[in-house]
């Protein structure tokens, strides 16, 4: 068995979309105070975490993008959703800021040499991470999803799929398109993942990427992990 982190370091002030809230990481209490019960001394540190629930590598639930009554938070959502099946495709060919089309991801799946199947997890690579972060291109610059290819894995009847970019489609409209067709086909997505490249050419696996159970939360961070059988 060999298991794959997909997960992002959660860091002070890291890169974020500008809606959303800053991380901020500080100490809370430190070894330096002491605490004394009964002639026995006790130290211990606790950090104090500020960020939003689509901090870091996250996944969106429902409510994030469906305004309708009844549209599920994260807490919401079964656990079976996050404990899949999954694919890795290849598009890492892809120029930055450009469209990824049905034909681009048709001819991802066929070079991969699996088949996309119902309820899958499809995970997108690329290359992004490496080629923008710790540059303005990290919030600007990705490859996206449009909403006919968004469509084409929805009705391939997925889980969700996932990005390394901080949106899964372009900036501006066809963001907002992609976001829909989730809502509209009952799936979703995550964002911020990274070391995608390790699963390229591995065929099937298993995708785990457990929610925080935030009541009412839009989304939530998660310790995305690809399970590999050896």
């Amino acid at each position: 068995m060999q298991l794959i982190d997909l997960s992002r370091d959660i860091h002070h002030k890291m890169a974020r979309l500008p809606n959303h809230p800053m991380v901020i990481i500080a100490p809370f209490t430190t070894h330096e105070e002491k605490r004394v019960a009964d002639g026995y001394t006790f130290s211990s540190a606790v950090t104090s975490l500020n960020m939003g629930d689509h901090s870091g590598t996250h996944v969106d639930a429902p409510v994030h993008f469906d305004e309708k009554p009844g549209a599920r938070s994260i807490d919401q959502m079964p656990l079976e959703d996050f404990f899949t099946e999954a694919v890795c495709l290849d598009l890492s060919h892809k120029p930055l800021k450009s469209d990824i089309s049905i034909s681009d991801l048709r001819q991802a799946e066929a070079a991969a040499g699996v088949e996309i199947r119902r309820g899958d997890t499809v995970l997108l690579h690329m290359d992004f991470y490496r080629r923008t972060y710790g540059t303005e291109a990290y919030i600007t610059d990705f490859p996206g999803l449009t909403k006919d290819s968004a469509t084409w894995l929805g009705q391939k009847g997925i889980k969700m799929f996932g990005v390394e970019a901080a949106s899964p489609g372009r900036p501006g409209r066809g963001n907002f398109e992609v976001h829909h067709v989730c809502r509209d086909m009952g799936f979703t997505h995550m964002e911020g993942l990274v070391n995608l490249e390790k699963l390229v050419g591995r065929g099937r696996f298993r995708f785990i990427g457990f929610p925080l159970k935030i009541k009412g939360g839009t989304g939530s961070p998660i310790r995305a992990v690809a399970w590999l059988e050896d």
